[in-house]
């Protein structure tokens, strides 16, 4: 199958290392894996500042780049959930449009339901807390939401059972937002913070040695918490320790 990587903005600009884990992972799993050089943002931030029907201009370039391919991966729930449900209806290109939405996939979700993989075999000998972020979780349905009641599930950790020596601490508020919500974190700064501490502060507590999430925009946010406090935790995305294991 051949595969097109959709890298969104905060990994191009400030971690294009997963980026990169996230080509690698995906070509030793076997995909024909394609970096479309005409991608740009996807138009997440306008479209979360309430100006949805601004961001035509990159839902059209979005379409265009990527439309002739099997399927398009991004390690980022987030920008993916954007391309899924919020991009403004485009008329001219709305057959193109329903196509290129049915095969985005985040990278996680890319790997359990498209190419089945089950687990990962490898190795991995830290303790690591995982941060589920909001998009993915109750907007992708990548892990299951404690408010629904419903019988627990998380592809990314079906992805982490076969590797070893990994330890995954069970956290005692495994999906509270971490208060970055995009422009949130800037408009509604004291609160954004707060809200980032007290997720911080339950992996702490746990005692873990990395933070491990699928969206690097709520790594930020956290990472930019932990080293302001001096923290002493490392975070990594859910591509990195994926490909590191296997490699």
């Amino acid at each position: 199958m051949e595969v097109a990587l959709f890298i969104p903005c905060y990994i191009d600009q400030f971690y294009p290392h997963v980026g990169k884990a996230t080509l690698e992972l995906l070509e030793k799993l076997g995909c024909k894996v394609t970096y479309p050089m005409d991608q740009t943002c996807c138009g997440q931030p306008m479209a979360n500042s309430g100006f949805e029907r601004d961001t035509e201009g990159t839902t059209r370039q979005f379409l265009e780049t990527f439309k002739g391919f099997d399927y398009i991966v991004a390690p980022s729930g987030s920008c993916v959930l954007h391309i899924k449900e919020h991009q403004p209806e485009m008329g001219d290109l709305i057959e193109t449009q329903k196509e290129v939405q049915s095969k985005i996939f985040e990278l996680s979700e890319f790997l359990t339901d498209v190419l089945k993989v089950g687990t990962i075999k490898g190795s991995f000998p830290h303790r690591i807390g995982f941060h589920s972020s909001c998009h993915g979780q109750r907007g992708l349905r990548l892990s299951s939401s404690s408010e629904l009641n419903e019988t627990p599930f998380s592809k990314a950790m079906d992805l982490f059972a076969g590797i070893e020596d990994l330890e995954v601490v069970n956290l005692t508020r495994k999906d509270e937002c971490c208060g970055f919500g995009g422009t949130f974190a800037v408009s509604e700064e004291a609160l954004s913070v707060q809200m980032g501490k007290d997720r911080l502060s339950d992996h702490l507590e746990h005692q873990v040695e990395i933070i491990c999430g699928g969206d690097t925009s709520c790594l930020m946010h956290l990472q930019g918490i932990a080293e302001r406090t001096h923290k002493p935790v490392k975070f990594m995305h859910l591509a990195e320790i994926l490909n590191q294991a296997i490699s």
